[in-house]
């Protein structure tokens, strides 16, 4: 199976998933804030996906390799596991706020979640087109070359930072203010994925050590 398949039928798959946790605790369709999210989140996936699958599909198989499995180290099995049950919580409990209206969020307010929906999940995606090794998984090429131009002149994790704008967007997009609860559980675990992540990096990758000395924020620029 080639990897424009595979990639299509695990991007349907993945999309089928996110309908599920919406629509399934909202307990209806009628949802449009569901539906805008879900356009948002396919369009602003498929461009940089279709062209990462024609310049180099390596790159693609590299992000398809995701999840606790896919982790060496035993702290980012743990971490991405916690990953993946947050972002899962997020969809529903926001859900849930909608369909019980505990936190109804004004449409301008949706809308710019929706935007940083889009800004975030396009700076993460820029990310795998500027750095070809970022992989959804822990790990260091025999041949990578540490980048440090672009985003990663900015700070020293930019597919992070996107994610966390992502996550931002996501509940204000779903009509949950409460939703951006999620958002303190979820710094606590990105932050010992990149501590742990820097920690295998200047062990193994050239030139980290010094990048670390010229780059001084890890997530977000002129705090952390």
């Amino acid at each position: 199976m080639s990897t424009a398949l595979r990639t299509a039928i695990q991007s349907l798959l993945g999309l089928a998933g996110f309908g599920a946790l919406l629509f399934l605790p909202a307990g209806t369709l009628d949802y449009w804030q569901a539906w805008v999210f879900l356009a948002v989140f396919t369009v602003v996936s498929i461009i940089p996906t279709v062209h990462l699958l024609r310049k180099d599909p390596a790159i693609v198989e590299r992000r398809m390799r995701a999840g606790p499995k896919a982790e060496t180290r035993p702290v980012q099995k743990v971490v991405v596991a916690g990953i993946m049950i947050l972002f899962c919580a997020l969809l529903v409990f926001s859900a849930l706020d909608h369909r019980f209206g505990l936190s109804p969020v004004p449409l301008a307010v949706s809308l710019i979640g929706d935007a940083l929906v889009a800004i975030g999940l396009g700076i993460s995606l820029y990310t795998v087109i500027e750095n070809n090794y970022a992989a959804a998984n822990i790990t260091v090429e025999s041949d990578q070359k540490l980048i440090s131009t672009g985003l990663y002149g900015l700070v020293r994790h930019p597919m992070y930072m996107g994610s966390m704008i992502m996550l931002a967007g996501i509940p204000l997009a779903l009509d949950s203010w409460w939703g951006l609860a999620f958002l303190i559980p979820a710094m606590i675990v990105l932050a010992v994925r990149i501590t742990d992540e820097e920690k295998m990096l200047t062990q193994e990758l050239t030139g980290y050590r010094e990048y670390t000395d010229t780059v001084h924020h890890r997530l977000v620029p002129y705090v952390w």
